[in-house]
């Protein structure tokens, strides 16, 4: 398999096997060009990340970087096993357990009972996630009869009054994902409140969105 290809700041922007990743590439200045100064740069990564400075408001195509993980998840080599996939498509793998890039209702009826949840809440999940997200990710116009996901476009469920953290394209912006944590949570706890999500939601939110405003209340809660 031909691996991802990369850019300067030593991870990957755009996944061959993704074509929209590279069709669609996010902004990196290059070399000394630095009229705009340090676009969305963490300025004491150096400090924090143990390492040279990596531009946190660059989307990594394949690696969910925070300051606690700055390459991502490394537990059972995840990174280059799934090379060849978005972090969105990562995302999901869970409900595709046969990893043959198709989730049909029943993987995430399984998927949600797996987690634990009540079968209450995983007849809804699919009902919810399969009315709502099967169609845009079909290769042409007529809907999918089983209203199965297809994970090559899972892109195109992206949707509004979200954090950012994924971009239109599946990838990953460590920026986006920390400014959750900066803007709503309180304290120097790792991690955020019930009441602080909601906050989050709110905080979101754009106008005339009532489908990203469902979306974001289902993911959260």
């Amino acid at each position: 398999m031909a691996p991802a290809r990369m850019e300067e700041d030593g991870f990957d922007v755009a996944i061959k096997e993704v074509p929209v990743t590279e069709q669609r590439r996010p902004f990196i200045p290059k070399g000394d060009d630095q009229k705009l100064k340090d676009p969305g740069k963490f300025q004491k990564s150096h400090q924090i990340l143990g390492k040279t400075d990596r531009n946190l408001g660059t989307a990594r195509a394949n690696e969910a970087a925070s300051v606690e993980a700055p390459n991502g998840t490394q537990q059972d080599n995840w990174a280059r096993r799934h090379r060849d996939q978005t972090v969105l498509q990562q995302h999901i793998a869970f409900f595709d357990t046969d990893a043959d890039g198709v989730i049909w209702p029943l993987d995430t009826f399984n998927g949600f009972h797996r987690l634990g949840y009540h079968i209450i809440f995983c007849i809804l999940s699919v009902l919810i996630i399969h009315g709502n997200f099967s169609y845009p990710t079909v290769a042409g116009w007529l809907p999918d009869p089983f209203f199965r996901i297809y994970t090559a476009r899972i892109h195109k469920d992206k949707h509004g009054s979200d954090s950012g953290t994924y971009d239109p394209e599946g990838r990953f912006v460590p920026q986006k994902f920390e400014d959750i944590f900066s803007k709503y949570a309180s304290g120097d706890k790792q991690g955020i409140t019930l009441g602080e999500v909601f906050n989050y939601m709110k905080g979101q939110r754009v106008v005339f969105d009532p489908f990203g405003w469902g979306g974001a209340f289902f993911e959260c809660e």
